[in-house]
């Protein structure tokens, strides 16, 4: 029995090996083999003077537009005097308060048309961070190799690129095939409901069908994936839809002294505590899998045995992704707390304690079934639960296996001939949200390099981004144009 029972394990070990194996053999590499092309001129000095001045205008989110009015009036001032073509040859509109649409219209009107999208808005600087930056947020200040502000990486750099390749293109006589489209919204901080959303609504009305769409996103990774020797240059084909959901507890209140059994604060963070003591349940989705698809056969042998074997080996890499926050969000919807209000004085109840959560909702979930979840959780009537008003779904997963996937995976690797080339989930939002009935392929990239110590300037402090990198954000928006204007596979 011991003997025929070694036989069989030894056998099946032979077996799995072999399968493992076998499988790690096949694991190919999805990365497009590209020519090396001769890229646009640009001038770098008056590029970089642009950014400059565009990020010394405070164009800050806020709910009442009014408030800062004037300098997007500015900015889109700036925009007509550095971009004199652009404004001369594309028809522009403006939509919402201060959004701009750009129309260059195509030679071939059979072609589907092509949206390259930025947001001119920024978030604001916490007063008290400000002695902490190196150079002041809305200085534009360049120095040591970078431009520094709020806006250099999120996302003014994206505007001015795109329309510093706009402005290249038109100098040296290009006129596109397909039409091509320029949406720059003004809010998308808040939620986009008065640029992105009206832009999207005015296209629709005008029965836009887009052949694909390029907006802000994931950059070029260095020094972050284990394993991989690479920059990664990971490409969004799918984001988290966002919840905002607002608990509260009313109580009689009264004096501290005479406290009942259960307060509207202790309720509250009782309610909190199981929140974050039960987490969504994680699993690989699709943009994720297709992520360790595609950077798998670049990685390190034993990365290799992992990724090509999932099939055996997802509860491990489920687990190790779980170990860090920035990985663990690719995994579940995510919950947050992130407000917290109650309380007039030291001593005295309060009748109302509140609380706000963020969720970020991973593709296959919705806004009503994270909602459901954490009333399970929560568990407790006295509890109020509403959501904020501005919402979104998850959006749909684009597929890589398409024409306009392959022109932007060339054009990559055309600008950054080092990277690999991968989708991925974006656990953030963008505008691109509004615009997910005019096509099926929106894909959320910026090359950007980030490492490691990169990631918190996103709505942080020193935000600021490479001479190098600017130089070359506007020769990938050059070179995709191109792209999208020579014949599609």
């Amino acid at each position: 029995m011991i003997k025929t029972f070694s036989f069989i394990l030894v056998a099946v070990i032979a077996v799995l090996f072999v399968v493992l194996v076998i499988r790690v053999g096949s694991f190919k590499s999805r990365q497009i083999i590209t020519e090396p092309t001769q890229m646009l001129a640009i001038s770098r000095a008056a590029a970089e003077a642009h950014l400059s001045e565009a990020i010394q205008l405070k164009t800050v989110s806020m709910q009442t537009p009014a408030a800062n009015a004037g300098e997007f009036v500015a900015l889109h001032a700036l925009m007509e005097r550095a971009f004199p073509r652009v404004h001369r040859e594309l028809t522009k509109e403006s939509v919402g308060d201060h959004s701009l649409l750009f129309t260059w219209r195509g030679k071939d009107q059979r072609l589907k048309p092509i949206l390259l999208m930025a947001h001119m808005d920024v978030v604001p600087v916490d007063p008290t961070t400000e002695s902490s930056w190196h150079h002041a947020p809305f200085s534009g200040e360049v120095a040591d190799g970078y431009i520094w502000g709020r806006g250099a990486m999120d996302d003014k750099e994206s505007v001015f690129a795109i329309l510093e390749a706009v402005e290249s293109l038109l100098t040296s006589n290009f006129r596109p095939e397909r039409t091509i489209y320029l949406a720059f919204g003004h809010d998308e901080e808040i939620g986009g409901i008065n640029g992105a959303a009206k832009i999207a609504a005015l296209l629709s009305s005008r029965h836009v069908e887009l052949e694909c769409i390029v907006d802000e996103g994931l950059n070029v990774f260095t020094g972050i994936i284990s394993g991989l020797d690479s920059p990664a240059a990971l490409i969004g084909i799918a984001e988290k839809g966002y919840l905002s959901l607002q608990l509260s507890v009313e109580t009689a209140g009264g004096h501290s002294s005479m406290p009942p059994e259960h307060t509207a604060i202790g309720t509250l963070t009782g309610a909190l505590q199981r929140l974050q003591g039960a987490p969504f349940s994680a699993r690989l989705s699709r943009p994720t899998r297709g992520m360790f698809e595609f950077l798998g056969p670049e990685m390190s042998f034993d990365k290799k045995v992992v990724l090509a074997n999932l099939w055996l080996f997802s509860p491990l890499l489920e687990r190790t992704l779980a170990q860090s926050p920035r990985t663990n969000a690719l995994l579940r919807t995510t919950l947050a707390p992130t407000m917290l209000n109650a309380g007039i004085t030291d001593n005295v109840l309060p009748s109302k304690a509140s609380a706000v959560v963020n969720l970020r909702i991973i593709p296959g979930e919705s806004i009503a079934s994270a909602t459901q979840y954490v009333r399970q959780v929560i568990a407790d009537p006295t509890v109020t639960i509403l959501p904020f008003p501005i919402a979104s779904e998850p959006s749909a997963v684009s597929n890589v296996d398409t024409a306009s996937f392959a022109v932007l995976h060339k054009t990559i690797h055309q600008t950054i001939p080092a990277a690999v080339v991968a989708p991925a989930l974006l656990v953030a939002s963008t505008d691109s949200r509004h615009y997910r009935s005019l096509t099926k392929n929106v894909f959320r990239f910026l090359p950007v390099t980030v490492g490691p110590e990169d990631i918190s300037r996103y709505h942080g402090i020193d935000e600021r981004i490479s001479v190098e990198d600017y130089e070359r954000c506007i020769r990938f928006y050059a070179q995709l144009i191109i792209n999208f204007n020579a014949p599609m596979r």
